[in-house]
């Protein structure tokens, strides 16, 4: 209440000096309230500029250090983008690279292969026709068996008159046929081709006859029998051919 009453002496004065009637108590009361109001209002005002000033400070503040570091940034995404541009220039060399080395391995594995090829070929071929100089001299002996059992007359090769020819024949007959089973054996086959078309790959032409029974080309005569080896002609059959008409 004191306090009140010392708020009040100003407006007291004036209406005193004015020579106007004082207030009430309750009507001292709501003006001392409307002026701790105003007051009060009036504090809050200045708290809000004192709080706004440093704001409006810092903002300039702010657009400042946003300036100075522009320039900072722009530098630093140039050199983003040049480290950026060279990794992608070296990804790009060591793809080269790569490809290269790509391709490198595949020709290597390519010629590796060939070569295992190239070896199995060889092996094979060295097991197959490891006994054919050996066989090639051999057809000398199975032409001269076959000579001695061609130069027994036919009526004598199952004659009793002469039993000691006709067991001769018997042997020698016997002997090339055991002899052409072990050619059989190995790949060694004898080839007589007598009445076919005449093939330079495993004929040898030794004459040329005209026969107007058979066609031109035709081998007509086998003087010496001709053998292959795995498909491969060993020695060639000699043989006469039909001579085309002139």
């Amino acid at each position: 209440r004191r306090k009140a009453t010392t708020s009040m002496l100003p407006l007291r004065r004036v209406l005193l000096a004015r020579r106007l009637p004082l207030p009430s108590q309750s009507a001292e009361a709501l003006m001392l309230a409307r002026h701790r109001g105003a007051a009060g209002g009036w504090a809050r005002t200045l708290c809000a500029k004192a709080e706004a000033k440093p704001e409006a400070a810092a903002e300039p503040a702010a657009d400042a250090a946003e300036a100075e570091a522009a320039p900072g940034t722009s530098e630093g995404t140039d050199g983003d983008a040049a480290r950026v541009a060279e990794l992608e220039a070296q990804l790009s060399e060591l793809d080269e690279q790569l490809k290269a080395k790509h391709d490198q391995v595949l020709r290597a594995l390519a010629e590796a292969d060939n070569a295992r090829r190239r070896a199995a070929i060889d092996v094979e071929n060295a097991s197959k026709f490891s006994v054919g100089g050996f066989a090639k001299d051999l057809l000398d002996v199975a032409d001269n068996l076959g000579r001695a059992a061609d130069a027994v007359p036919a009526e004598l090769r199952d004659s009793e008159e002469a039993p000691v020819l006709k067991n001769l024949y018997e042997g020698v007959v016997l002997v090339d046929t055991v002899l052409h089973k072990v050619f059989s054996k190995h790949g060694l086959t004898k080839i007589e081709p007598l009445g076919e078309k005449f093939d330079p790959n495993f004929h040898n032409a030794m004459f040329e006859a005209p026969d107007p029974t058979k066609e031109p080309g035709t081998v007509m005569h086998v003087a010496s029998p001709g053998y292959v080896m795995h498909d491969r002609c060993l020695r060639a059959a000699g043989v006469g051919v039909v001579q085309k008409p002139a």
